[in-house]
């Protein structure tokens, strides 16, 4: 009879286990993506401001063309790579950012441009933007380091490998100076 309710204390500490770890390890991965999305939504509304930055600088540097095809190619690149993951925006990251510095170098010869208030909103909401990019990717990666702990750490592994969950891939950029801080433009 004992030996009956030891048994079923060990089934229902099992079954509480499996069920607290499951729960965990979804509630990690559904702030992950989440994350994701941060980070998506950030990328979309600094693309979405790109061709109001082109077009300000165009009317002032009509014969840069290259670089306005340069930043028009890297932004689309990035639009796309968000759906690839991680790695490929983060690459896509890498391009978009050279591609930008070249507009900003070219803005730097036209003082009259410098001076628009147009331009100088456009450059306050890409530094924004830059920031909440900043952040969702700070957020993302802490979501991925606690995901990824949890799958590999014993006995939770266990359950993560039961039910199939796979590591995530941190957010990551090469050139992560370029990225730590805003744009820098003088005026």
């Amino acid at each position: 009879m004992i030996f009956g309710w030891i048994a079923l204390g060990v089934v229902v500490v099992l079954v509480l286990f499996v069920w607290v770890t499951y729960n965990g390890l979804v509630t990690l991965k559904v702030r992950v993506e989440e994350a994701w999305s941060d980070i998506t939504v950030q990328l979309k509304r600094r693309a979405d401001l790109i061709p109001n930055l082109v077009e300000a600088v165009k009317g002032y540097a009509s014969h840069e063309k290259k670089v306005f095809q340069d930043v028009t190619e890297a932004r689309a690149n990035v639009l796309s790579a968000t759906k690839e993951g991680p790695a490929a925006t983060a690459k896509a990251e890498n391009q978009f950012e050279s591609a930008l510095k070249s507009l900003f170098a070219v803005s730097e010869a036209y003082p009259e441009l410098r001076a628009s208030e147009n331009f100088q909103k456009l450059q306050d909401e890409l530094v924004d933007t830059e920031d909440k990019i900043q952040a969702s990717r700070r957020f993302y990666n802490a979501g991925v380091r606690d995901l990824n702990t949890k799958i590999q750490q014993f006995p939770a592994n266990l359950v993560a490998s039961i039910f199939s969950f796979k590591s995530k891939e941190f957010f990551e950029v090469e050139d992560l100076a370029s990225i730590e801080k805003p744009v820098d433009v003088k005026f």
